[in-house]
């Protein structure tokens, strides 16, 4: 699944002694001088030239993990041989492992949640959602709306990409004559899976990572909810009158959800609860919460697994009603959890492993330092944050955030949230900015491309400006 990064997703916590650590590594680290050193040039080149593959990995068909691991290792080895040469082995070794915490609180987050994802698919959930609207004879326009307000939905518990994908194979079925809808639908699913995952902490990535450095509560996001939907709102409602108005056939498939698939989705749903509530009540990083609802899962699949036997195959009805005989291999139906914690994307797991990691090699070098000095001391922070947001539309946010939290600007809860704000609903801008985005283009065949959505690029850029003012407005107590 080719994407840039994920809508569902998280970035996680550099707890307080790592904390503690880094500030010891950074200062050894201007003492040492190393951006201007040798090791600082070639830190950024390899920094850009792993980027540049990365985002190139349609036309040369490398996986964007590939380079940015390889990068990022590269980049901490000329660091660390350094320190070592000048007795400092110790200081470079405790920030690469204050770096490596916070990408394994962010690992460990988004394996559960894709894992999740990966069990309510396999279990027939996003089927049965697809067949259902497909029956339901709306018209395009209807299904234009619907499939918007579904992934601006959705995209608050669920990664973007997920909710992206989700209803744009619906967009797809049922536009399937009506290639001009189809391209209009995907448009509008990602700006509106973008703005859903902005103000969630668990479905937006530059959220949850500001939520798990503790530089805002949980509650405070839900803020931006307003925002949001004007920033979803303001296209959709002008691409409203170019879509078709006729009514597509409806599907006359049937429903057929395999056994356990409710009671997934409801521990998906207790899992949430308890990594929302562990976090507010208990101070936990939230992938604590995660890896209980994990460990549920595997109970559950415990479960299934033991009592397959009793129930012949979760589609035995099926077959028995088309007087069909039962395949040997569906005779016993039981449930893999580790199958789907393997369906991961692991492309994507590493490609931020590789991101984090050369973004902290850059701060802990201070070229951080000097990008803060200058974005948040010597030009206005509104106009700094509105510019990070732009280029969010051509650098995954995920990555934004990083590189801003590691440049620990002092800014007012208004900025923060404009930052969220701005980071989460940039990257609709491009079809290449957002993960929804780039697994659409590489989902829907024909009708929408990176030429159609940057047509209506002005369109978004509207509704981008149009979110800020209204963030303004509602929440000016902040600033």
């Amino acid at each position: 699944m080719n994407s840039k990064s994920l809508t569902l997703v998280s970035f996680a916590l550099l707890l307080l002694p790592a904390e503690a650590f880094a500030g010891e590594a950074l200062s050894a680290a201007k003492s040492l001088n190393l951006t201007q050193h040798i090791v600082g040039y070639l830190s950024i080149a390899v920094t850009v030239l792993a980027y540049i593959a990365a985002m190139s990995e349609e036309v040369i068909a490398l996986r964007k993990s590939k380079p940015m691991v390889l990068g990022s290792a590269l980049v901490w080895f000329a660091i660390c041989i350094y320190y070592a040469m000048n007795g400092e082995a110790k200081v470079a070794a405790v920030a690469f492992e204050s770096n490596l915490l916070a990408y394994i609180e962010l690992f460990l987050f988004i394996l559960v949640s894709m894992t999740y994802l990966n069990a309510m698919e396999e279990r027939g959930v996003f089927d049965a959602l697809r067949i259902w609207l497909l029956s339901r004879r709306f018209s395009y326009r209807q299904l234009f709306w619907i499939t918007g307000v579904l992934a601006f939905l959705l995209s608050t518990v669920i990664n973007g990409m997920a909710a992206g994908l989700l209803m744009g194979a619906v967009a797809a079925a049922v536009g399937k004559y009506k290639k001009e809808f189809v391209a209009l639908a995907c448009v509008n699913i990602v700006v509106a899976a973008n703005a859903g995952g902005t103000f969630s902490p668990l479905g937006g990535i530059s959220t949850l990572f500001v939520w798990q450095n503790k530089i805002l509560p949980f509650h405070e996001f839900f803020t931006l909810a307003i925002p949001c939907l004007v920033n979803f709102l303001v296209p959709a409602m002008v691409m409203h009158f170019f879509v078709p108005k006729e009514t597509p056939a409806a599907s006359t498939r049937d429903i057929w959800l395999r056994r356990g698939s409710k009671r997934v989705i409801a521990l998906f749903v207790v899992t949430l609860a308890i990594t929302v509530s562990s976090n507010i009540l208990l101070e936990l990083p939230p992938a604590a919460g995660m890896m209980t609802g994990l460990g549920l899962l595997q109970f559950f699949s415990f479960y299934l697994t033991k009592t397959a036997i009793e129930i012949p195959s979760d589609f035995a009805h099926v077959y028995k009603l088309f007087q069909v005989e039962v395949p040997s291999d569906n005779k016993k139906q039981d449930f893999d959890v580790f199958k789907n914690i393997g369906n991961v994307d692991w492309d994507t797991l590493l490609f931020f492993y590789g991101a984090m990691m050369l973004i902290g090699a850059l701060g802990f070098i201070g070229y951080l330092d000097a990008i803060a000095h200058f974005l948040f001391g010597q030009i206005s922070p509104t106009i700094a944050n509105i510019s990070i947001g732009l280029s969010s539309a051509f650098i995954d946010n995920g990555t934004l955030m990083f590189a801003v939290l590691s440049m620990h600007p002092d800014l007012p809860t208004g900025q923060w949230l404009l930052l969220t704000l701005t980071l989460g609903v940039g990257g609709s801008l491009l079809a290449i900015g957002s993960a929804p985005g780039v697994a659409l283009l590489g989902q829907i065949k024909e009708g929408y491309t990176f030429a159609f959505h940057m047509r209506w690029m002005p369109v978004i850029l509207f509704g981008y400006f149009a979110s800020i003012a209204v963030h303004f407005w509602i929440n000016a107590r902040y600033f």
